[in-house]
Parts: C-alpha cells; structure tokens; sequence
C-alpha cells in the first residue's frame, strides 16, 4: 500500500539576527530587514516524509503560507524530492497569529486533500509556539502525535511513530489520515540532487511568469502557464478567493495575539569559582553538587 503525504513547511527569519530594531509597531516581525532561511524542524519533517515514501511509495507534496518570496523555498522543497509544491499566499493573510495561521492552513489542506498524513515540524523558530500543528490538527478533525522522532511501521490504515518525551521515549499507534509533528533529531535531511536543481531552477508561481511577461510583447501569461503546466513547473497559488475562507479570522485582524514587547536577554553568570585538579578538590564539588540537589 501507498501512501500520501502532505508537509507543511516554513520560510522563516534567521533569528539570529533578530532584535527589537526589526519589530513593527504592530508587534509583527518587519521579514524584509532579515535573511530568510528553511525552518530547520519543516526540513526534517520533509526528509522524514520521503524517507517514508521510498519505503512505502505514495507522493509528497509541500505547502508553505507566505509571501510571494517565499516560492524559493518551495524550490529547495522540490530540489530535495518534493512532488509537487503549493503557495498560499495573499495580503489578506499577513501578520496572522497561529490561530489564523493554522484556520488558512487547514482550508487548504481541505482544497488539496487525498492525503494519509500530514507532515510539519515541531515548531518554527521565528515563534517557538509548537501550536500550528497540532491547531491544524484539532481544525480538520484529525488525530495527530507529537514530537515524532521515527515511523517504526505502517500496515493499512494504523501507522506506529516512535515519540519523544522527557527522559525517554513513547511508542504510539495511530489511525490514518493524521498529522504528525517531527522534532529536529528526527533525521538528517538530504542535500539537493543535481539533476532536480536542473530541473526545478525554473519552476515558478503565476506571478513570477507574470513578471516575465512584463514588457515582452511576443510572450502572453496564459500561454506560458499552460506551457509551464505542461512540463510540470508550475507552481500553484492559492489566495483567500481561492480557498473561500472567512476573512475575519485571517490574517492581523483574525489574530487575537499581540507582541506589545520584544527584548534581547543576555545570560550571564555574576559569580564563579576555580576548582582544583586534585582528589580533594573533586570531593568538595561533589558535595557541593549534592548540596545543591544538581545530583545525588
């Protein structure tokens, strides 16, 4: 049996560089004063997703909300051994928190849908909220597990998923369709195959073959989607008409999160103290750990 699955994967801020100097006033992050990056917990949940189909068969296909930009990524997903890819993307969905975020990512995956599971990392790291899966989960109706480490087994409609948990480690059952979460030990993804960046580097969303028309008398949008479709390097947008969701829980007016104050924490320790390399020395740490209930 066959089996597939959709992802849905982030284009997110390097966060590294993050401070309160790239904040709105709104409480969002400004994107274009910040590199973007693959979040690193999606890429894994897609090396997770075709490791599954090489040994399942099935399809992968990826899904990111985001602005127009954010296409590159679905590239790097194709790249990587994606099917297909979709963007969904439109003003009316910008500064969404994670309950508008998770209520478009749910009507789109009911517009995509024939899938057996969906894919997501555990979290973005622009957020580090961990609630957009599971939120798209409870949306759809669907069961879902969590911090998903390995899929041990898959027989008919039950796939068994080796989970993660403090100091240990849990194996659940579940029944398909379902939504798994992937933490980022999960797998190592793998780099981009020559022979896909040749193929896929000209892969576009309707947009951008607008743009090339731009200007150009001889070439027309249409006939250029229809050649694009044809070789299978189109890359489809979905946008608020198309999905026909409800506007009022879209986007910033939908979000009821609001940032009011972002800082940068530095941790620092005010006080330390030089143990000898001697047996007495190492005693007295040992005490002092026990002491201190760190050990013992």
């Amino acid at each position: 049996m066959s089996y597939h699955s959709i992802v849905m994967v982030k284009q997110v801020p390097d966060t590294a560089n993050i401070s309160g100097q790239v904040m709105k006033p709104d409480g969002t992050v400004n994107r274009s004063k910040l590199p973007t990056i693959f979040n690193p917990e999606d890429k894994v949940a897609l090396e997770l997703a075709l490791q599954f189909r090489d040994r399942f068969g099935g399809t992968v296909r990826v899904m990111t909300m985001g602005p127009l930009k954010a296409s590159d990524l679905l590239r790097e997903c194709l790249y990587m051994g994606a099917d297909e890819a979709f963007l969904i993307s439109d003003r009316k969905f910008a500064g969404a928190d994670t309950l508008a975020t998770s209520y478009v990512l749910a009507e789109a995956l009911r517009k995509l849908g024939n899938y057996d599971i969906i894919f997501a990392g555990r979290q973005a790291i622009d957020g580090d909220t961990a609630q957009v899966g599971p939120q798209t989960a409870e949306k759809l109706g669907l069961p879902q597990i969590t911090y998903a480490e390995a899929i041990l087994k898959a027989e008919g409609s039950t796939i068994t998923v080796k989970r993660k948990v403090d100091n240990g480690f849990e194996v659940l059952e579940g029944t398909l369709p379902l939504l798994i979460t992937v933490v980022k030990d999960a797998a190592t993804p793998r780099p981009f195959r020559a022979k896909r960046v040749m193929a896929y580097k000209n892969a576009h969303t309707l947009l951008e073959l607008e743009k090339m028309t731009e200007g150009n008398s001889l070439l027309y949008v249409d006939q250029l989607k229809e050649e694009y479709v044809s070789k299978g390097l189109f890359i489809p947008t979905l946008t608020a008409d198309d999905l026909d969701v409800d506007l009022n829980r879209c986007g910033l007016g939908g979000s009821p999160t609001k940032v009011h104050k972002i800082e940068s924490v530095v941790l620092g320790g005010s006080a330390h103290e030089t143990i000898p390399a001697t047996k007495d020395g190492m005693y007295a740490l040992i005490d002092k750990l026990m002491e201190d209930h760190i050990f013992g």
